[in-house]
């Protein structure tokens, strides 16, 4: 039976770079694969797995509306599929995710899904929320906070570098705009008083 895998980790934690070595050990073994990508995240190319150290390859681009389903079971028809890999998985939608476990339930298909756990005020991203709830496998990947211990929480700054607490769920940025801490030193930044208004 294929199986929904969820890799989720907070930011830098080398998501986008292990999608795409799960890609390259499927290629290199003469199978066929299909990546996906949010289309909301515009850090880089449009149409492509990117990681901070240099790797890429082409992705198909998800948005809200999209039918994964469908889309992803016309591909398989035409020539099979052995595995579609999800990158920005945070960004899917509640019918997305169940469209996931879908094409592993019917098509047979096993699914990769890489993304954040929560954002940057500690809530569950809705796509997360549901693959937590669905997948088949939860496999957490590492991330290091500055004082060495794993991080695991998503911290928004601003230009100052200090914490932002309020503002959108979604906003796209990388090491300008979040930092990845542990819970501990998470929790010490968003109590740290906000010297912008005293």
């Amino acid at each position: 039976m294929a199986k929904l895998y969820f890799y989720y980790a907070s930011m830098n934690a080398g998501k986008s770079t292990t999608l795409l070595q799960a890609d390259f050990n499927y290629r290199e073994r003469g199978m066929r694969t299909m990546l996906w990508t949010a289309e909301i995240d515009g850090r880089y190319e449009a149409g492509k797995v990117a990681s901070r150290i240099g790797l890429a390859a082409d992705a198909h681009l998800f948005d809200r509306d999209t039918d994964l389903f469908a889309a992803i079971a016309a591909a398989h028809k035409a020539e099979p599929l052995d595995c579609v890999l999800v990158d920005e998985a945070q960004f899917l939608e509640r019918a997305q995710v169940f469209a996931l476990a879908k094409i592993c339930d019917i098509l047979g298909i096993p699914v990769l899904a890489y993304g954040l756990r929560t954002d940057f005020q500690a809530e569950l991203f809705p796509g997360s929320a549901h693959l937590l709830a669905l997948a088949d496998s939860l496999v957490e990947l590492k991330a290091v906070c500055e004082c060495g211990k794993k991080a695991t929480m998503n911290l928004r700054i601003d230009e100052s570098g200090r914490a932002v607490r309020a503002g959108e769920q979604t906003e796209i940025g990388g090491n300008e705009r979040y930092i990845a801490l542990c819970r501990k030193h998470f929790m010490e930044k968003m109590a740290e008083p906000d010297r912008r208004t005293a």
